[in-house]
């Protein structure tokens, strides 16, 4: 018997990284998985993967900073599936041109509707679906850059990630008397293809060092499955070679 047995469950940002992690791990659990993205060629391979092993997955391509893509999902889910029982808003993105000395207006919409906005718009469009049916779980994907500002990530993205964070509780204090519960989920590094923007390249021993998907999977299965009188409302997750500790040491990282 899975954990998920019976639910259903929306993650977007689903054709890698994190998104993907969680949505194979929600399958593996007996949850019914909508996936969504841009690529519908990487989600497909995901629900694959998810039905290979029993699961159940459905694929809704959509772009997260369009409002109306967003809402025609949820309105799909709504019509077809009836319920939703747990949302892990995981889409985001960064762009390499994201020091103050290189950022442009194109990069600063980027970074705010592909980070901030798109998780606004899917939030939106599900509470009314978890407010009819009497509760619901939102686990939204901030990062460490919602929390502390650091050159790292740049300033946009670190803007927009501390919205999110924002965006999260705001939830809670809201929609707590209709038993909605929201988590921002805020890790460190972690080894996925964002890190591809990143202006200096990293080594594999960078990346092995780091958080795993796999590891941000189990932590929101956990969050996800928690009692329905309980919310984890913020919670880290950081690699223990944590590279901002070492620089900040003095070492070498």
């Amino acid at each position: 018997m899975g954990k998920l047995d019976g639910k259903i469950a929306w993650v977007t940002g689903a054709g890698s990284g994190i998104g993907e992690a969680v949505a194979e791990r929600f399958g593996a659990e007996g949850a019914t998985v909508v996936v969504t993205g841009r690529r519908q060629d990487r989600l497909e391979q995901v629900a694959e993967r998810i039905r290979a092993k029993g699961g159940t997955a459905h694929v809704q391509v959509a772009d997260l900073m369009q409002s109306a893509e967003v809402q025609r999902v949820a309105d799909w889910i709504g019509a077809t599936l009836k319920r939703l029982d747990v949302l892990v808003s995981n889409a985001g993105l960064n762009v390499t041109e994201r020091r103050w000395d290189n950022l442009t207006p194109e990069g600063i919409d980027q970074l705010i509707h592909g980070n901030l906005s798109s998780a606004f718009y899917v939030a939106r469009s599900v509470l009314p679906i978890m407010r009819a049916q009497g509760g619901g779980v939102m686990i939204h994907t901030a990062s460490m850059a919602g929390r502390n500002v650091g050159p790292m990530s740049g300033a946009g993205y670190n803007a927009a990630k501390h919205g999110v964070v924002a965006m999260s509780h705001s939830l809670n204090m809201e929609e707590c008397v209709n038993n909605i519960r929201s988590t921002a989920f805020c890790p460190g590094e972690v080894n996925t293809e964002i890190l591809k923007k990143r202006p200096n390249p990293l080594s594999q021993e960078d990346l092995d060092r780091m958080l795993q998907p796999e590891d941000c999977a189990e932590l929101i299965l956990y969050a996800a499955t928690l009692p329905a009188s309980v919310t984890m409302n913020e919670v880290w997750l950081t690699p223990t070679y944590n590279r901002g500790y070492v620089a900040a040491l003095g070492r070498k990282l």
